[in-house]
């Protein structure tokens, strides 16, 4: 029996074993690489030369880092409330029992499917020209578009938009957690007296925090590595307006090929993201609500 035994965990191990090799090259050795460079001055050519922390007190001396930080965290706050929202708006009114409601639930989620793609963002680019779709309606009714990627007051909302309007996975969430709600609560509350807004701010945003919790936590990560669009779209905008983090790193590591530097940039969004993260979850303890809660 112990033969055998020994032998299914062997057996085990050969079925993950794809898993830990895929892991271990494709991710933690990058990883612990990364963490190296870091500390290096390292031109991809060469051998990489130990510079302690000069990379990072490079980052936090210049100018360039500091707006690509400001730009990135505007994109943050701006664009995932957004798209919280949107997805929140749209699975109350998808969750309603109407005829023909699956199809509009899949026509809603087609955007998420098709996800940052650069074919998605040259899209988004045509249509937001200063004579592009966008404009063309607007002038039909009377309405002068503005300059939506040539101007540094418009380009950073044009491109939280692409985000936004691929609210699909976040809509589904809230869709499931809307159907978890008894029908008990809205039934009581409606006894008391309680109107439709006053049931959504008692009963069903309560319900659903948990849900928002995991968005919050999942879309402000996302938010803070963008790249695609904002590459594509504008290549950082006018006065650098859409210069998000992700393409400062870009530049640094494929561009001007400084490899250590652009690691330690990368390891400096790492505890940024970490440093958010953690304020998120601190803070979910007077706001999200569990059902097994007394």
């Amino acid at each position: 029996m112990k033969r055998i035994k020994q032998k299914y965990n062997y057996a085990g191990y050969l079925y993950i074993l794809p898993w830990i090799l895929g892991f271990l090259l494709l991710q933690l050795v990058p990883l612990i690489s990364s963490l190296w460079y870091s500390f290096t001055d390292y031109q991809m050519i060469g051998t990489p030369k130990f510079v302690g922390l000069a990379n990072y007190a490079k980052a936090f001396k210049s100018p360039e880092f500091w707006k690509s930080l400001k730009v990135t965290c505007l994109y943050v706050l701006m664009a995932v409330p957004l798209k919280i929202a949107f997805a929140l708006v749209i699975a109350l009114i998808l969750s309603q029992k109407i005829k023909g409601i699956n199809f509009f639930r899949t026509l809603y989620y087609l955007p998420s499917i098709l996800g940052g793609s650069v074919a998605i963002s040259v899209l988004w680019k045509y249509l937001f020209m200063k004579n592009g779709i966008v404009n063309g309606l607007l002038s039909k009714i009377g309405i002068t578009g503005p300059d939506w990627l040539g101007s540094p007051t418009w380009a950073l909302f044009t491109v939280g938009l692409v985000t936004v309007w691929q609210f699909g996975s976040s809509m589904l969430l809230f869709l499931a957690g809307l159907k978890n709600i008894p029908e008990s609560l809205y039934e009581a509350a409606s006894l008391d007296g309680a109107k439709t807004l006053r049931k959504f701010w008692s009963i069903t945003l309560p319900s659903l925090s948990p849900i928002v919790l995991f968005n919050l936590v999942m879309q402000m990560i996302n938010a803070f590595q963008e790249f695609t669009p904002a590459y594509v779209i504008t290549q950082g905008g006018p006065l650098k307006s859409t210069y998000l983090y992700g393409l400062m790193l870009y530049d640094q590591g494929f561009k001007f090929f400084k490899m250590g530097y652009s690691s330690a940039l990368s390891w400096i969004l790492f505890v940024i993201i970490l440093a958010f993260t953690s304020t998120t979850f601190g803070s979910s303890q007077s706001w999200v609500h569990y059902g097994d809660e007394s």
